[in-house]
């Protein structure tokens, strides 16, 4: 019980750090008064090219996979996995760092479920790029994935660690419905659309 609390500590404090801000400081550039004002990767792309939004999204992907790493090399298992991978992503979208606001949990998320269930995550992924590739609108592919994500983890393999996939789908599909929440404004752009293209022909 403490080698979880422990982990769910650093999970959060990993979470919580503000990558995109931090890169984008480096480059003297405030990313939260730039594009979106967002300090995830997309916002960094847009702003400060694919080369600073690709480091940023390994950044925010790496916050979620690192601590569930090394706490099962510790010795956690099971539903306390799930629990260090959804504080994380806590972390990330309440960072205080940034006045307990932060990204919409997406990037962080990526690397809970490539770690806790690679093949679901890995298919999910496909789909967000096809998406993406034929839209143009990493928002919609995000929310596609929040839907998507969950279905195959009642499907198919995750990761053997895991007891059961029945508390796995459960967080999934709360961290689906917060992140497409927290794309809520995307959602209204979209229908009118209004929605900021990741990139143009």
């Amino acid at each position: 019980m403490i080698t979880i609390l422990i982990f769910l500590v650093v999970a959060y404090f990993l979470g919580s750090l503000p990558n995109g801000l931090y890169v984008a400081k480096f480059k003297g550039v405030n990313i939260m008064e730039e594009g979106s004002k967002n300090t995830g990767a997309t916002n960094v792309f847009r702003v400060l090219g694919a080369k600073y939004g690709i480091f940023v999204l390994l950044l925010d992907a790496l916050k979620g996979y690192i601590p569930l790493f090394v706490a099962s090399k510790l010795g956690v298992n099971g539903n306390g996995l799930v629990l260090v991978g959804l504080m994380a992503v806590i972390g990330h979208t309440f960072s205080p760092f940034l006045k307990f606001k932060g990204g919409k949990g997406v990037a962080t998320s990526l690397g809970i479920f490539i770690f806790l269930a690679p093949l679901p995550m890995f298919l999910t992924l496909i789909m967000f790029f096809i998406v993406v590739g034929i839209s143009k609108y990493v928002s919609l592919g995000s929310v596609l994935a929040s839907v998507m994500l969950p279905l195959l983890i009642l499907f198919l393999p995750i990761n053997k660690g895991l007891s059961s996939s029945t508390f796995l789908f459960i967080i999934s599909a709360l961290l689906g419905i917060y992140i497409i929440y927290k794309h809520k404004t995307n959602i209204v752009r979209l229908k009118n659309g209004t929605e900021n293209k990741f990139y143009k022909k």
